[in-house]
């Protein structure tokens, strides 16, 4: 399948709450579970717009039928360091495993590198998420260290990867 990038906009709001109540979907992630309502996604939104100076948050948008199935973000962008933490998740289930993922990360990265001209981009990655370590692996992101037991997750903590991808490795890998 074919997909693309947009800046997200007030309609995905629904579609996002409904994933970050999906219990399933957050287990991949590093946060912990919480049960959020509209209103507190409404608010999140809301503080997005007033701090896009230091963050970019885009729609993963299906080309065939222009259905959102994810979102990938560059946060807390450091213009000095010229450094970004990255996220990425697929919220669509049917979607999960077919693509999505890997070009969204390559077209936030191309962005990231060549638009915003950023030096160094950052993640943190659950250590029992093996599609994402393999994912972000296969586009040059390299291996840092590791938070021991940083994250809390279905009554168990988990170590979380810490993962970057400097321009010098993105342009070395297209």
């Amino acid at each position: 399948m074919a997909y693309y990038l947009r800046e997200i906009c007030r309609g995905d709001i629904p579609e996002i709450n409904q994933w970050r109540s999906d219990r399933q979907i957050i287990e991949q992630l590093g946060a912990p579970f919480r049960f959020i309502n509209q209103e507190t996604d409404d608010a999140w939104f809301a503080l997005y717009l007033g701090s896009r100076t230091n963050n970019v948050r885009l729609a993963i948008v299906c080309k065939r039928d222009n259905k959102t199935v994810g979102a990938v973000y560059l946060t807390g962008i450091d213009w000095v360091a010229r450094s970004a933490e990255f996220s990425i998740w697929i919220g669509c289930k049917d979607h999960q495993g077919k693509g999505a993922g890997k070009i969204a990360t390559r077209e936030i990265l191309n962005h990231a590198f060549n638009d915003l001209g950023l030096n160094r981009i950052h993640l943190t990655v659950l250590k029992t998420n093996e599609r994402a370590l393999h994912l972000y692996k296969s586009v040059g992101f390299s291996e840092e260290g590791t938070l021991r037991q940083a994250a809390f997750k279905d009554g168990n903590f988990i170590d979380l990867i810490q993962m970057s991808i400097l321009l010098s490795e993105f342009k070395n890998n297209s």
